[in-house]
């Protein structure tokens, strides 16, 4: 490891616990910074409720008043996604709903990029709709060093992953620190290979983190898998790494997808680091899996994500509220 990379851990990585909420809040007052906590959802009406609901009990009360507004958009959910978050106290909106002039495509990158549309805060914090056990410990940890660190910029969570179903009780079926396959297999292979510097994050691809909405509308968001890969990426390069920072927050507990996603997902992201090595063309941006059939092993071809949406400041409806 870099001895920089080194350096930055000691510097840069932190507890939940080395900020209590007080500290937090008072920081927060301080600053006049406003806390938008956004939600992509898609299909989650199992777990979306409760999230949204941690979250207005724990940090949206006059006694607790870290988060402003909460935000779940969904990216078109066949479920009650939509009620139930709405329910619990969320405001929603529907992908389809931002921007309607630029047709969405499908992928979490697309929802997060157009959620900065829909929302004001300073500090902007995105929390997978899917985690169980949720705990408001995954939004202060990564909010807390934006309030009380101006040079932070950047701040992912980090965690344990146990691998089981999601059923199991702690003591049965979830294997401890497991978990996280394509970061183990494809993103901290490229980040230590191409991107030294990115090497201590412990969670690259976690979809918990926060940052400055003044650094979030100057980055490009790769529509689909990507995002998390380019988003660190990216903000390494334009602030640096010492702006970066991870904050330890326990166990996450989430569905786990099958290898079929998780090959798509790594084809996606293996692409999102090949346009941020080189800018180059991909020669056949498509992906062939095998699932077996009535007739042996079949295969399923899948376009692999390549659109990224432009930075927020480039598009003349953003620019416009800003101005308004």
């Amino acid at each position: 490891m870099l001895e920089e990379v080194e350096r930055w851990l000691e510097r840069r990585s932190w507890s939940v616990d080395d900020r209590p909420l007080d500290r937090i809040l008072a920081a927060k007052a301080r600053s006049g910074s406003k806390v938008s906590v956004v939600l992509p959802a898609l299909d989650e009406e199992a777990t979306v409720g409760a999230i949204v609901s941690v979250i207005r009990r724990e940090l949206m009360t006059p006694e607790a008043p870290l988060v402003d507004e909460l935000v779940v958009i969904d990216s078109g959910s066949t479920d009650r996604t939509s009620e139930v978050a709405a329910a619990a106290g969320a405001r929603v909106v529907h992908r389809d709903a931002i921007l309607p002039r630029l047709p969405a495509v499908p992928g979490k990158g697309e929802v997060l990029w157009r959620s900065l549309l829909v929302t004001s805060g300073d500090v902007v914090c995105f929390v997978d709709a899917d985690l169980r056990e949720f705990s408001a410990d995954f939004v202060t940890g990564i909010v807390g060093p934006l309030l009380t660190d101006p040079d932070v910029q950047f701040v992912k969570a980090m965690y344990d992953r146990p691998l089981g179903t999601e059923f199991d009780p702690p003591a049965s079926g979830r294997t401890a620190g497991q978990g996280g396959r394509v970061t183990e297999l494809v993103a901290r292979p490229l980040l230590n290979l191409h991107w030294p510097q990115l090497a201590g994050f412990v969670q690259p691809l976690g979809g918990e983190y926060a940052a400055r909405r003044s650094l979030l509308e100057r980055l490009p968001f790769p529509v689909g898998y990507g995002v998390e890969l380019g988003l660190l990426v990216d903000s390494l390069h334009t602030v640096g790494l010492d702006a970066l920072a991870q904050v330890d927050v326990g166990v996450r507990l989430h569905r786990h997808q099958d290898g079929r996603a998780l090959g798509r997902m790594a084809a996606a992201i293996y692409r999102t680091a090949q346009l941020r090595l080189a800018r180059g063309h991909l020669v056949r941006p498509r992906l062939t899996q095998f699932e077996r059939g009535e007739h042996g092993f079949e295969p399923r071809t899948h376009a692999v994500d390549t659109e990224e949406r432009p930075p927020m400041t480039d598009i003349e409806e953003y620019r416009d509220r800003r101005v308004a």
